[in-house]
C-alpha cells in the first residue's frame, strides 16, 4: 500500500514531525502543559538518549522540561511521532476504518502496539466541548441499530436482544452522535434526547414504542411508519441516520469484524467523527483529530 501524501516531511523526518504538531497543539504558541502560562517563551533543547535525541521543551516561567508529547494522548509512548502521525492519517483517511492488524502490517510495530494507538486516537477523536444539536428550524433524526451477536448459551438466536445497542442521533446537514446503550426503551433513551438536543428542535423517528412521548420534550415530532411499509413523507424521513448506520456496520463487518462491548463506544466516536468531518480533505480531517489530542492521556490498564 503506497499513499503519496504520506511522503510528505512531517511523515517521514521526526524533526518536521515535532514542528508540525506543534503547530497544531499550539496555533498561538507554547503553552506550558506543567505551569500552564500561553504563549511562553521556551528553551529548545536536544537530550541525547542511546538510540535517539529527544526534542524537549523547556519553559521560560517555571523552568521544568517538556515535550509535544507531554499532557497528549502520546505521552510516556516510545513509537517515533512519524509513525503516530502516518497512523492518525491512515484512520482519518479511511471512510470504513482502519484495523489494528492493518496497522500493525503497514507502520512495522507489534499487533499489540497498533491496538492500543487505534484507541488512543480514538479517544483523540472524542468530542472535545458539548453543543447541544439542533435548535429553532432545525431537523434531528433518531435511531437505533443493533451490532455483533453476544448471544449466551440457552439465549435464543433470533431476535435482537442479545446484540449490542447503538442509539443516534443525527442533525440534518449538521454533525451526528452515537452512544453505546443497554436497552433500547423510552427510560433509556428519552433522557438522552433530553440531554442532547435542544427543545426548539423538530425530531424526526420511526413509529417505535419508545419514541410514542416526545412530543412532550420537544417542539416537534414527526414519524415515519416503518411498521406500515413506509419510509418517506416529504420531508419526514429517517434515512439520514439510516445512511449513517449503512457506513458504520460496513466498517464494522468489514473492517473490525469483531469488537469487545466495553469499546464499543469509541468505535462509535470514530464513525462520528469522520461523518462530522466529511466535508474537508483527509489531510484536514488528520488535523482536526490531532487538534484533540490534549488532556486525554489513555494508558493500557485502562483502556479497557
Amino acid at each position: 500500500m503506497a499513499l503519496p501524501v504520506l511522503n510528505q516531511p512531517q511523515f517521514q523526518d521526526e524533526d518536521a514531525a515535532h514542528e508540525y504538531l506543534e503547530k497544531i497543539r499550539w496555533p498561538h504558541g507554547v503553552t506550558c502543559p506543567k505551569c500552564g502560562v500561553e504563549n511562553v517563551k521556551v528553551y529548545r533543547l536536544n537530550v541525547k538518549r542511546a538510540k535517539s535525541t529527544r526534542k524537549v521543551l523547556k519553559c521560560g516561567e517555571c523552568r521544568r522540561q517538556f515535550t509535544i508529547k507531554t499532557g497528549t494522548i502520546f505521552e510516556d509512548s516510545k513509537i517515533p511521532l512519524t509513525v503516530w502521525l502516518q497512523a492518525a492519517y491512515l484512520m482519518c483517511a479511511s471512510k470504513k476504518g482502519f484495523s489494528a492488524h492493518q496497522l500493525h502490517r503497514y507502520l512495522g510495530v507489534t499487533y499489540k502496539t497498533a491496538w492500543f494507538m487505534a484507541h488512543r486516537l480514538r479517544e483523540a477523536m472524542a468530542d472535545s466541548e458539548f453543543v447541544k444539536l439542533g435548535g429553532a428550524g432545525k431537523v434531528v433524526e433518531a435511531d437505533e441499530t443493533f451490532w455483533g451477536n453476544n448471544k449466551k448459551p440457552g439465549q435464543p438466536g433470533r431476535g435482537y436482544q442479545h446484540k449490542m445497542k447503538v442509539f443516534s442521533l443525527v442533525e440534518r446537514d449538521g454533525n451526528v452522535r452515537s452512544f453505546h446503550v443497554e436497552r433500547v426503551n423510552a427510560k433509556t433513551l428519552r433522557p438522552i434526547l433530553r440531554e442532547q438536543v435542544e427543545q426548539a428542535t423538530h425530531v424526526m423517528t420511526d413509529d417505535a414504542g419508545q419514541y410514542t412521548r416526545l412530543s412532550e420534550d420537544f417542539d416537534q415530532h414527526s414519524v415515519v411508519k416503518h411498521s406500515t411499509g413506509e419510509y418517506a413523507r416529504g420531508p419526514v424521513y429517517t434515512n439520514t441516520i439510516e445512511s449513517f448506520f449503512a457506513v458504520m456496520k460496513r466498517g464494522l463487518h468489514g473492517t473490525y469484524h469483531h469488537i469487545g462491548e466495553q469499546h464499543l463506544k469509541r468505535y462509535c466516536g470514530e464513525f462520528d467523527f469522520r461523518y462530522n468531518n466529511r466535508k474537508v480533505s483527509d489531510l484536514e480531517r488528520t488535523v482536526n483529530a490531532l487538534s484533540g489530542i490534549e488532556g486525554k492521556r489513555l494508558t493500557y490498564k485502562t483502556v479497557g
